[in-house]
């Protein structure tokens, strides 16, 4: 559980941002869990017809990368609010590319998948995030972790994931210049809402520790919804086994 104090330590750590955290409140608290990196390069022309024109989209090493992300949540909680159980803990997974804009590195979400009827739909109201309602699971035994996620939202494209993950390797920090970096330490999110206005959501959290992984993939159905087959090229996977997150309410930000 976080408290004002540790809020307060997250928040006096900043000297590995890119840039300061932004002036006022957060508005909402949690924790990130058992956080697997599934990435593949990609070229930049799949991609770039699906980010508006006002997003640059952002490459390494020549290449715009796509992400598979599972992970679990908790404890998410508004500012000066208690957490819910039932509603403050859930599994999540989400289909990313990368974005910048105005010297702001971000993520661009194509879908976000939670098994949480009422998360789905604050979400989708309040920051403008392509979030979907799903049948999920998320369960550890041991240090290896299995995870099955199948969209249920009535009218939008099927989307499915089911595998099992575990840790391979030793710790380290993504250092700035590094592929890893280029994926991780992104400290905003971008959206659009159905006129195309985008918004940036900040959010701050210590730098990830992150470990190799070993992943055994069941069944990977998240991009035809993008019209887009991954290409085969070996996946790049980092995990993280936890990570606590302050966020800001998203800002409409000026062409």
């Amino acid at each position: 559980m976080k408290t004002n104090s540790s809020i307060g330590r997250l928040l006096g750590e900043t000297s590995h941002r890119p840039y300061p955290v932004p002036h006022g409140p957060w508005a909402l608290s949690m924790s990130w869990h058992d956080v697997l990196f599934m990435h593949w390069p990609v070229p930049e022309g799949w991609l770039r017809p699906l980010i508006p024109p006002s997003l640059e989209l952002d490459s390494f090493d020549g290449s715009a990368w796509l992400g598979v992300v599972p992970f679990r949540m908790s404890g998410v909680k508004p500012r000066f609010l208690p957490g819910v159980p039932w509603l403050s803990n859930f599994p999540e997974i989400n289909l990313r590319t990368y974005v910048t804009q105005s010297g702001k590195p971000g993520v661009w979400f194509f879908s976000l998948d939670a098994h949480n009827p009422v998360a789905v739909c604050l979400a989708r109201a309040t920051f403008s995030l392509p979030y979907f309602d799903a049948k999920m699971s998320s369960r550890s035994s041991g240090d290896e972790v299995a995870y099955s996620s199948v969209r249920t939202h009535k009218g939008a494209p099927p989307a499915a994931f089911v595998g099992r993950y575990r840790p391979a390797g030793g710790r380290s920090d993504s250092g700035p210049g590094s592929l890893e970096n280029f994926l991780t330490e992104r400290y905003c999110l971008y959206s659009a809402n159905g006129k195309g206005r985008v918004r940036r959501g900040d959010i701050h959290h210590e730098m990830w520790s992150l470990q190799g992984a070993e992943v055994e993939v069941e069944k990977m159905e998240m991009t035809g919804q993008i019209g887009v087959t991954l290409p085969r090229t070996e996946l790049v996977v980092h995990l993280a086994s936890r990570l606590d997150v302050v966020a800001w309410a998203p800002r409409r930000i000026e062409p």
